[in-house]
């Protein structure tokens, strides 16, 4: 059984030496190792795009098979890799918010999506106690965590905070008068009353 800390952890280091090897001074050997590892590359994934067709081909138990794929978490990364996923980027990102919808309950928080458009997520949150920046913050780790985990190859995630919402200028007068002072209030109120 592949151990998936141990799998991620290849998987940065692999991404590490890749990175290295575009700090090389051009020549040769750089030339070379690019064409290694591109070669690698399209070998690795015109055989797993075969593979998936012939458990494609197979019928309804194939089908149900790739969706398992897709979720085991070292066969979805290298699914990804490959842009061989059954899933596209939107269904991945909303599984991710269902699966820690739960969590975010936990901190009065939920969380929906607002789009996806060309690689780039854009999510809301919402809080239905009193904001907290800790509370948002606990939040925009989880979100991040549970989108990054199923979602990897986005090219951009942004999450509008609660405070973010607010900060247009617009203030509901609801929200004006539950802080004003008794007085004040009051005045507000009659100025209300009185056209």
């Amino acid at each position: 059984m592949v151990n998936e800390t141990e799998f991620q952890q290849k998987i940065r280091h692999l991404g590490t030496l890749v990175g290295e090897l575009d700090q090389m001074p051009d020549g040769p050997s750089k030339v070379a190792a690019r064409e290694l590892v591109q070669l690698l590359m399209e070998v690795h994934g015109a055989g797993l795009e075969r593979i998936m067709e012939i458990v494609f081909e197979s019928g309804a138990s194939g089908e149900a098979l790739i969706a398992q794929l897709g979720h085991d978490p070292s066969v979805r990364n290298l699914l990804l890799l490959y842009s061989l996923h059954p899933d596209d980027l939107e269904t991945r990102v909303l599984k991710a918010l269902d699966s820690v919808r739960p969590r975010l309950r936990k901190l009065d928080g939920e969380a929906e999506l607002v789009s996806v458009r060309d690689g780039a997520v854009q999510v809301r949150l919402r809080i239905s106690g009193p904001i907290h920046g800790s509370t948002t913050k606990k939040l925009r780790a989880i979100v991040e965590e549970g989108i990054y985990d199923l979602a990897p190859d986005l090219t951009s995630l942004e999450i509008l905070d609660p405070e973010a919402q607010s900060a247009s200028g617009f203030v509901p007068l609801e929200k004006l008068l539950k802080h004003a002072p008794a007085g004040r209030a009051l005045q507000a109120a009659e100025l209300g009353g009185g056209d």
